[in-house]
């Protein structure tokens, strides 16, 4: 049995703000943390954590990974863009064309994110977080449909996504070139093995799959990091 998405965590130089403006602009509600942080929990069973860690490392170059929030009309992108700026969110240009029909902005510490047009086909359904879009080769599709045990819902060009059964939002991935690395991400995965499962089980699958272990000056925790194929660090919790 696969492990659980059981978070997207963020490292955040002010884990309460960054924690507040994101409840704020997806209406969930704030939690405490076990590892001090801020979580923001799930609005159904489809959905996964969110949770804001603190970091002294200033944010440098563009995340690997961003939200797209999707509209069902055009006034309801207008009035997401208007909540997140209102919020303390902020206009950016990553390249985007004008004639895109989507609205790039930022977080109040610098992370990317979209708000999608209405009408696109390949977020419909999804929920409101559409997408966790994110830089990546084929190959990092191929291991995250495994590691997690959810199908490819496409795979063409060198561009994967994979979606969980349930439904919910789709994990992307662009395909080369990439995006030069910058350190250490600023968004990663925490994954759960399954109930009563064993956390060095688990691990020693997503080896197989093709993760490799890495020190990142965790020091002495009761959780393991990995990374994935394209380099991007995860970690492995004690089952829960």
């Amino acid at each position: 049995m696969a492990c659980q998405l059981f978070a997207l965590s963020f490292d955040a130089n002010d884990p309460l703000r960054l924690a507040r403006f994101w409840a704020g602009v997806l209406g969930r509600d704030l939690a405490d943390d076990p590892q001090d942080g801020i979580t923001l929990l799930p609005s159904d069973d489809t959905g996964f954590r969110l949770r804001f860690l603190p970091t002294e490392r200033p944010k440098v170059g563009q995340n690997r990974s961003h939200f797209d929030l999707t509209s069902t009309f055009p006034e309801d992108q207008q009035r997401t863009v208007a909540r997140a700026l209102e919020l303390g969110a902020r206009h950016i240009d990553v390249g985007q064309r004008p004639e895109e029909g989507h609205v790039v902005l930022a977080d109040p510490e610098g992370n990317e994110f979209c708000v999608i047009e209405a009408g696109n086909n390949f977020l419909a359904g999804c929920g409101f977080i559409g997408a966790l879009s994110c830089d990546g080769t084929q190959e990092v599709g191929y291991f995250w449909s495994e590691a997690l045990g959810w199908p490819l819902v496409w795979d063409q060009d060198q561009e994967t996504a994979i979606q969980s059964p349930l439904g919910g939002s789709k994990i992307t991935w662009g395909g080369p070139p990439l995006m030069p690395r910058t350190g250490k991400q600023r968004l990663h995965f925490d994954l759960a093995p399954p109930a009563h499962g064993d956390q060095q089980a688990e691990v020693d699958r997503l080896l197989s799959l093709g993760a490799t272990r890495i020190d990142i000056g965790q020091g002495d925790v009761d959780w393991m990091v990995l990374a994935d194929p394209d380099g991007n660090e995860f970690c492995v919790l004690t089952p829960r």
